[in-house]
């Protein structure tokens, strides 16, 4: 019977803490916290302007669509830290340059 009581630890557990599996939610939370990082890691040289703005952009967009159909506080908690990144990786790249300095002008 102890066998029973026990609940496997992982990510995806931490994720799935209603019991249920959310494949697609489970998806955008991961996928908004590594746009997120590369957003920000990219940050640190300024000539990659370009990549930090666009992919803080896109990682702007799939975390907002990811709390919007969030099912658990463990993705909601992701995405909201993949947000927080891709914001930071976002604003910094338009400081640096924007999304299209030195493209079209």
């Amino acid at each position: 019977m102890a066998q029973a009581a026990r609940t496997p630890r992982n990510l995806l557990s931490l994720l799935n803490s209603d019991g249920k599996e959310h494949p697609v939610e489970n998806t955008f939370a991961i996928v908004t916290v590594v746009l997120g990082a590369i957003a920000v890691f990219t940050t640190l040289s300024p000539s990659l302007h370009l990549v930090s703005s666009w992919v803080g952009l896109v990682g702007i967009g799939t975390g907002l669509w990811g709390q919007f159909i969030s099912s658990t506080t463990g993705e909601r908690f992701l995405v909201i830290i993949g947000l927080g990144a891709s914001g930071l990786g976002f604003y910094i790249g338009l400081a640096h340059g924007g999304l299209w300095g030195g493209v079209l002008g």
